[in-house]
């Protein structure tokens, strides 16, 4: 009986409670609970189509939906300390950074690439969420700063998408240096001339929002997304009143000056190009003209020589003009006889 137990049971219940479709093939939404195929919601650039909530997306995803064509070029970022301060807690902060790199694909939290929107050349940085809480640290600063130098330098617009939960402890002191550092790279692109547009994503917050997040020359914000620096439990705590409904949403920063727009996932790509084109004074790109066939540029004949023509080609019959010139000598010799015969 032992074998029955031990072997058999075991893998009966295995196959009796195996799934048929993989866990991830429906995804349900947030604020309706509705199930959406994965692949529907990836069409729709992850937006769900009936509450229009939008999900969160990585930076790979971020680049593909912004850039023309999906066709961007990443840039490659300078290398930092992984460990500075030999952190632990419950886990070694060496092994939360391989957890996080193996997961995303990822060396840290900031990527950045150049690409064109709209035909307009741009460089654009994302922070991904998923690569622990796009959190601030050494490496994601010093992404931000080379991505905002290297704008300067190819005197591009910087466009970055912020995602992040604030700065990174394990980092401690090096961590919120990265707040003074990229400012003073924020006022190098200020210096050039060059826009600086911030789109805020879901969530935004703690020193990120307290630095570089607030800075911009226009402030998008996707809609429904979390902005704001200290937690809303906390904020209640402090000042032991109930917060309104929607605090710290894009649509109540909207109505009271934090956030200049709330625009739509799908309509991101041609609001940052008009605004791009406002700021450097370029106008848009005219469409290019089909080139023009050859038969319309031989001159037509007018209207009135080619409804003549069949008549000319009639008269030039051989028979019919030797007659023509022979009636009238006829004519002639008859009325001579008539003459003579009176006379």
């Amino acid at each position: 009986m032992n074998w029955i137990n031990t072997v058999v049971r075991p893998k009966i219940r295995s196959i009796l409670n195996r799934r048929e479709a993989p866990e991830n093939l429906w995804i349900k939404c947030p604020v309706t609970g509705e199930m959406v195929f994965h692949r529907d919601l990836e069409n729709n650039q992850f937006v769900v189509p009936n509450s229009e909530f939008h999900m969160r997306l990585n930076a790979t995803q971020r680049f593909g939906f912004l850039f023309d064509d999906g066709d961007y070029s990443l840039l490659e970022l300078p290398e930092a300390s992984m460990d500075p301060l030999k952190f632990r807690d419950t886990k070694r902060y060496v092994d939360r950074m391989r957890d996080a790199r193996a997961k995303t694909g990822k060396q840290d939290s900031v990527s950045v690439a150049q690409g064109t929107v709209e035909g307009l050349l741009l460089t654009a940085a994302v922070q991904d969420f998923t690569f622990l809480g796009g959190s601030l640290g050494m490496a994601a600063g010093e992404a931000l700063i080379t991505g905002m130098l290297r704008a300067v330098e190819d005197k591009t617009p910087f466009v970055l998408f912020t995602a992040s939960g604030g700065a990174r402890m394990q980092e401690g002191i090096l961590s919120l240096m990265q707040m003074p550092r990229t400012t003073v790279a924020v006022q190098a692109l200020r210096e050039a001339g060059l826009p600086y547009i911030l789109v805020l994503t879901d969530p935004t917050t703690g020193g990120v929002t307290a630095s570089y997040a607030m800075l911009g020359d226009i402030h998008l914000a996707e809609p429904g997304a979390l902005i704001g620096f200290a937690g809303q439990r906390v904020i209640e705590q402090t000042i032991r009143e109930k917060l309104p409904e929607g605090f710290q949403r894009a649509e109540y920063l909207k109505e009271h000056g934090m956030v200049d727009m709330v625009v739509h996932r799908h309509d991101l790509p041609s609001t940052i190009a008009r605004l791009c084109r406002f700021f450097t004074n370029t106008d848009t790109p005219e469409p290019k003209e089909a080139p023009v066939p050859m038969a319309d540029l031989v001159e037509e004949a007018p209207v009135e020589a080619v409804e003549e023509a069949p008549v000319a080609a009639q008269a030039a019959d051989p028979a019919e003009t030797v007659a023509a010139e022979d009636e009238p000598k006829a004519t002639d010799e008859a009325a001579e006889e008539t003459a003579n015969n009176k006379g």
